[in-house]
């Protein structure tokens, strides 16, 4: 009864020292706590419905991040992820007529054995040699599911699905919250030991298999981690949309993820999920105009280019270093606006 009733004072206490004492992650406490009580204000359902696909998209963007920023592993064709999670679940509901609470993580544990499977002719390969040889796998899968239309739905794909849940709220809720609690994972897995150990890899591999670390199975762990959201973001893309087809594997679709990365800011994970937030509902607004509609894609286009040239290490990291200040004793961040660290008392300025 004691510990039930000192948890909201732990909590408060985490949130004040730990949270509320960085803009970066006082933003990003708030604009989730916004997500969640959004619909409680406005249930507009186009808006709704924008949010939600932003949700999918931003747990694609994130795990290809863990693969591609943490653990320099570049993947040009994260769509195949993406794909078998949204076929799986598919092929099991149309033709053995499962619901989508069981298929949905059906389809992302395949797509994770396709991250560990591909990962294993990708370990001799470095660069863009890697990237190229990741980018024809998708390619692979297509032409797989085109030699069997009885079976996938061919060119047109399978169509029909049933949703998660019925109403447009509940489908938010089904986008947002896995979206929450799966970007802290992911974030939280490159906070840990495993994460130092992926930016070990990504740095110098060869020092860290002089160091004593099995590169080869933390690579492989990073693409079966990643295909696994990856897969999980698909399958609900799927129910969401009632389709999956082919364009769940397109190349457009891999080199999307691979501009929110860098747009974003890599081996940060809240960089890819802010630049899907941005970027996403951009191009669903603009498309509303007439007079933009046209030229949707070139403005995305210059906006994604004025970042890349004026922010290279993209639009997060330098945002968070213009409000944040990082100590030169014990690297801790701190708000720009203090003259002395806030948790070793060195100078900042």
């Amino acid at each position: 009864m004691k510990g039930l009733l000192a948890l909201p004072q732990w909590l408060w206490a985490q949130l004040r020292h730990e949270v509320l004492v960085l803009p970066s992650r006082s933003f990003v406490f708030f604009a989730a706590l916004l997500l969640l009580v959004l619909p409680l204000f406005y249930d507009d359902p186009y808006v709704l419905r924008i949010i939600t696909m932003t949700a999918i998209f931003a747990i694609f963007a994130a795990s290809w991040d863990l693969l591609a920023g943490f653990t320099g592993q570049v993947n040009f064709g994260h769509a195949l992820f993406f794909g078998v999670g949204a076929y799986t679940s598919a092929l099991l509901s149309h033709h053995l007529g499962w619901i989508p609470w069981i298929t949905v993580p059906l389809g992302a544990v395949l797509s994770m054995a396709t991250g560990f499977l591909v990962g294993i002719p990708c370990l001799r390969l470095r660069g863009s040699y890697l990237s190229l040889a990741t980018l024809a796998f998708p390619l692979i899968l297509t032409g797989m599911l085109f030699a069997f239309p009885d079976f996938s739905g061919g060119e047109l794909g399978i169509s029909g699905l049933k949703r998660l849940v019925v109403s447009t709220v509940g489908n938010y809720y089904v986008a947002v919250l896995p979206m929450l609690i799966l970007c802290f994972g992911i974030w939280k897995i490159g906070d840990s030991n495993t994460g130092l150990i992926f930016h070990a890899i990504r740095e110098d591999e060869v020092a860290c298999r002089a160091s004593g670390i099995n590169t080869t199975r933390y690579k492989l762990l990073a693409f079966a981690l990643s295909g696994l959201f990856a897969g999980l973001s698909g399958a609900l893309y799927a129910h969401f949309m009632r389709v999956a087809g082919p364009s769940a594997l397109e190349v457009a679709l891999s080199f999307q993820v691979v501009i929110w990365g860098i747009f974003g800011g890599i081996a940060t994970i809240y960089g890819p999920v802010l630049a899907v937030f941005l970027l996403y509902p951009l191009t669903e607004i603009l498309a509303n105009f007439d007079m933009f509609k046209e030229i949707r894609l070139l403005i995305f286009a210059v906006i994604v280019l004025l970042v890349l040239l004026f922010m290279p290490q993209g639009l997060t990291p330098w945002i968070r270093d213009k409000i944040e200040l990082v100590c030169p004793r014990c690297k801790n961040r701190n708000v720009f606006t203090r003259h002395q660290c806030r948790l070793c008392g060195a100078e900042l300025r």
